[in-house]
């Protein structure tokens, strides 16, 4: 009988949700990311390569003819509406492989903890496929911090990022668990540890 525990993961843009998931895959949890699954899935041959340079033009491509997500994310997070349309192609799909992956993950570990991590999460009401759901916190300043310095946009890039997505506010309504992750790494460790305790726990049934 299977024990899986299948946990989604999310947080604002740069709020440090691959820490996190380090964390938690140091610690023995089994990680799946979306935006890999994602890239994957805009490769040429994979199902949404065709619809997404159908939407955007050729101009997406590379020399090699694959799309290039540095140009395609150049167009979407400057307009909304092409955002969604990109959303609407790429996150449908990533939602059935992941889905599929963690049918295979729980026939091969059906004891393990599995964490999906994925932005989109909330929005595309996928978290409801979930036991619980944790979202990676920290201040706004932060994340213009890392994504300035860190990833190299400028301000008004950051600003744009950040601003068309949910708010980190209304995704805290949504979480069972919050990671705050606006202190040191060690704190962060300590509250990654705490998590893992609870889940091991029968208060997980509950």
């Amino acid at each position: 009988m299977s024990s899986m525990l299948r946990i989604g993961l999310t947080g604002g843009i740069a709020s440090g949700k691959s820490t996190v998931c380090g964390m938690l895959q140091d610690r023995g949890c089994t990680i799946v990311d979306a935006d890999k699954v994602a890239h994957k899935l805009l490769l040429k041959g994979q199902p949404c390569f065709g619809r997404v340079v159908e939407a955007f033009g050729v101009d997406i491509l590379d020399s090699a003819g694959e799309i290039d997500r540095n140009r395609l994310g150049a167009i979407v997070f400057e307009n909304q509406s092409l955002l969604e349309t990109l959303e609407g192609i790429v996150h449908p799909e990533v939602i059935r492989q992941i889905l599929a992956k963690l049918d295979i993950i729980e026939k091969e570990q059906p004891h393990s903890k599995v964490v999906v991590d994925a932005s989109l999460i909330i929005e595309s009401g996928f978290y409801k496929s979930f036991r619980r759901l944790v979202v990676v916190n920290c201040k706004w300043e932060q994340q213009m911090e890392r994504l300035v310095s860190g990833r190299g946009l400028s301000e008004i890039q950051a600003r744009r990022r950040i601003s068309i997505q949910m708010p980190l506010e209304q995704k805290l309504r949504f979480a069972d668990y919050v990671i705050d992750n606006s202190g040191s790494l060690e704190n962060t460790r300590g509250q990654v540890d705490a998590l893992l305790t609870e889940w091991s726990s029968s208060s997980w049934t509950m």
